[in-house]
């Protein structure tokens, strides 16, 4: 399935525990169609200490969500939006807010 959000993104939680929450996509993965969203889905993570991690203790992280979980943050409307894909003129392609119809950015 073709991702029609990106890293970096300003996204917002539609369903789940964590609805209404916003955050930015920090990893996406597209094979499994989930991404990781700052400060969505966080879990405890019990450590042992390493060589990398010699701390050992609870850890707190973010976890993979579903992307149909999510919905991109217009930036100029500042609504949670679905996305839609453009050609400008030069024939470049463009992601736009269904919205506003403002271009967010380009492809």
């Amino acid at each position: 399935m073709s991702m029609r959000i990106k890293k970096n993104d300003r996204v917002r939680v539609i369903s789940g525990k964590d609805k209404g929450k916003e955050g930015k996509i920090l990893r996406h993965i597209p094979v499994k169609d989930m991404v990781v969203v700052e400060g969505v889905n966080v879990v405890s993570r019990h450590t042992k200490p390493s060589q990398k991690n010699p701390q050992s203790g609870i850890l707190k992280q973010e976890a993979p969500v579903y992307a149909s979980k999510v919905m991109l943050v217009c930036p100029q409307c500042g609504a949670a939006t679905r996305v839609g894909c453009s050609f400008l003129e030069s024939g470049k392609k463009v992601r736009v807010c269904r919205k506003c119809n403002e271009i967010i950015d380009r492809v």
